[in-house]
């Protein structure tokens, strides 16, 4: 039975700045639900299938980058259109073969419903199996980010490691983040927002390029 307090799931392919689909499903640790992550930052992504080498890479890297994920108040969950079987003997797999240990659930999803519901299944390119598909949702469970790749070519988990602490840093501080941002790099100040503040702004105090391009230290 859902939970009586879990919003509406919304229709359509998911959007960001909206609340991410509610999913409620059986896990390699049990069973997990959206509301499970209230409060925390979540990365919930897909792969193509187990016990396939480029899914494998991906999981290392993911359970390598776990401890720093953590500190960042976000946990991570994994999918695929495999059995919870399969999804345990894989991990087995992994440990024995690799030395590595994955410490975070891996959904079930045989029925493709989660997969639908976040637009994981890509006609033309995965029918049956979920694309490489990422959801970056924030501890308000509103989505902020989604990137999907080819079933051919694994993802950099650093680029997600760095777009959390980037969407952290700009709620905190209403700013935005240049290309490649890393902590400690100055941050973008929103441009003005009207006639009035652009003329102003040259002697506010920021790194002044243009009215509409100004920067800063945090």
């Amino acid at each position: 039975m859902a939970d009586a307090n879990v919003p509406a799931t919304q229709p359509g392919f998911p959007r960001i700045k909206e609340p991410a689909p509610y999913f409620e499903a059986r896990t390699t640790h049990g069973m997990r639900r959206l509301t499970d992550y209230a409060g925390k930052w979540l990365v919930l992504f897909s792969h193509p299938a187990d016990f396939t080498p480029v899914c494998t890479t991906e999981f290392i890297a993911f359970a390598r980058a776990y401890p720093e994920f953590q500190n960042l108040n976000c946990e991570l969950l994994g999918l695929s259109i495999d059995s919870y079987y399969a999804h345990v003997a894989w991990v087995r797999n992994i440990k024995d073969k690799f030395g590595v240990e994955i410490p975070f659930p891996i959904i079930e999803d045989l029925s493709m419903k989660v997969a639908n519901a976040y637009g994981m299944i890509q006609p033309g390119a995965s029918d049956t199996s979920a694309v490489r598909a990422t959801f970056v949702i924030d501890d308000k469970g509103i989505l902020r980010a989604m990137v999907y790749y080819p079933m051919t070519n694994g993802r950099s988990i650093n680029e997600f490691l760095r777009l959390v602490k980037a969407l952290q840093t700009s709620d905190a501080n209403g700013v935005a983040t240049p290309e490649g941002w890393q902590p400690g790099e100055k941050v973008i100040v929103p441009p003005p927002a009207d006639a009035a503040a652009a003329d102003t702004r040259i002697n506010e105090g920021y790194e002044y390029t243009d009215w509409y391009f100004c920067m800063k230290s945090l």
